[in-house]
């Protein structure tokens, strides 16, 4: 017995290294550290990961619209009920808004609370934000929304698709071969998906050596405030609607720590949206709540963002000393209701919608966004993190209502 057992923890110990350094989590997480170190001791070097970075997240990219297509497509074609497709879209919709709404009211009460904006803005570094404060938020329009965000278009085209393949009448054939073009489709992003410390790394050496750690000290305060409003959200409010249902918020987070990682590594939600889809099918998600919610969600439940829109409109009240009585608050968060659920359609659309809620209300100079600009990439990963949670939690609550989820099935998916 006792010569045995030093055998065994050895084996147990090789077998514990193996896992670790075969996990994708791991690599991730040493490629973000080492981005890190590389921006801040050699900022000029950092800032040519750039390319690096963006050339994962395009060939991620290249994988959303076949994935969407094709889960929607079998989703839809698959359910044999198209009032369900309506009724998951009601609900969805009606559980963005309502969801949304509460982001928004609790980053005015944190904002209000910790008054982030109470500083000297003297010593604020401002950055370039003419492009969005010279007529920008008076171009901003649904349409042009639409037509820029090319997720939404697939998903148009989709379902368009699914329900007219209901009345195919070669429609068992066609499944089996979009079935097969899936497989395919899917195989290929797992393979890509072992790219993700690459792409992780080169996104935060770039971050970090074009933006530099000391530019977050002078508006850390505001930093700070939106990490903590968006944790509590996070925790407190997707973890009680998770807990009704008898799911810890934790174990979902533990889950996807994969796609959590990347989009810190990457800053950009969409890095991660077509391996979040696998994921949520295999924890027991329907495909068809999948495929309606998860596009959807990345155009209009923008959690995270809404925070961060309403604490950056208070921070800039309070930074010009300039006060909003309760009527004009509750009218930021009107605004803001509809605005920010354009938030995803543009690159910059986030000041955008910004910039036209401040003019909208005719107190905060628009011109503030100057001293936003410095830290926004900072804040981009909390941003797209929340966001990427949010709808995590949407598809799961979505599936629990319509009674299509499955046994919980929460082993990793792409480490297979």
């Amino acid at each position: 017995m006792n010569i045995t057992t030093p055998n065994r923890a050895s084996k147990a110990n090789k077998s514990l290294f193996r896992t670790i350094i075969t996990n994708l989590t791991f690599w991730v997480l040493i490629a973000i550290i080492a981005g890190v170190l590389l921006g801040h001791f050699s900022p000029e070097n950092g800032i040519k990961m750039e390319i690096v970075g963006k050339r994962f997240v395009d060939l991620i990219k290249l994988f959303i619209g076949p994935i969407i297509f094709l889960t929607i497509v079998l989703g839809i074609s698959g359910m044999g009920n198209l009032k369900k497709v309506g009724r998951i879209g009601v609900k969805a919709l009606a559980y963005f808004e309502v969801v949304s709404t509460v982001a928004l009211a609790i980053g005015v009460a944190i904002a209000y609370l910790f008054q982030p904006g109470k500083i000297d803005k003297s010593g604020l570094t401002l950055g370039d934000a003419s492009q969005y404060t010279n007529g920008s938020a008076k171009d901003f329009s649904w349409l042009q929304f639409f037509f820029s965000n090319f997720t939404l278009q697939v998903l148009l085209a989709a379902i368009i698709c699914g329900i007219a393949l209901n009345f195919y009448k070669k429609r068992e054939q066609t499944i089996l071969v979009l079935e097969r073009i899936s497989k395919v489709v899917f195989l290929g992003l797992k393979y890509v998906m072992y790219l993700a410390p690459i792409g992780a790394f080169g996104g935060m050496a770039y971050t970090i050596g074009k933006f530099g750690l000391g530019t977050l000290i002078p508006l850390g305060k505001l930093m700070l405030c939106v990490y903590l409003t968006m944790a509590l959200f996070v925790f407190l409010i997707l973890g009680s609607i998770l807990r009704y249902y008898k799911i810890n918020i934790l174990s979902i987070l533990k889950y996807i720590k994969e796609e959590l990682l990347l989009v810190l590594g990457t800053s950009s939600s969409e890095a991660a949206l077509p391996s979040i889809m696998v994921k949520l099918e295999r924890m027991g998600c329907s495909k068809s709540v999948v495929g309606l919610v998860i596009p959807t969600g990345y155009s209009f439940n923008l959690d995270g963002t809404s925070i961060y829109l309403s604490m950056s409109v208070i921070f800039l009240a309070q930074l010009y000393d300039v006060h909003l009585s309760f009527f004009e608050i509750l009218t930021v968060i009107g605004i803001l209701m509809i605005t920010s659920k354009g938030a995803a359609g543009l690159t910059g659309s986030g000041f955008i919608v910004l910039a036209s809620t401040l003019t909208a209300l005719h107190k905060i100079p628009v011109e503030g966004l100057a001293f936003l600009l410095g830290v926004d990439k900072f804040m981009s990963e909390a941003r797209a993190i929340t966001n990427l949670i949010g709808n995590t939690v949407a598809t799961i609550i979505i599936s629990k209502t319509e009674h299509d989820f499955t046994e919980l099935d929460l082993n990793p998916v792409l480490e297979e």
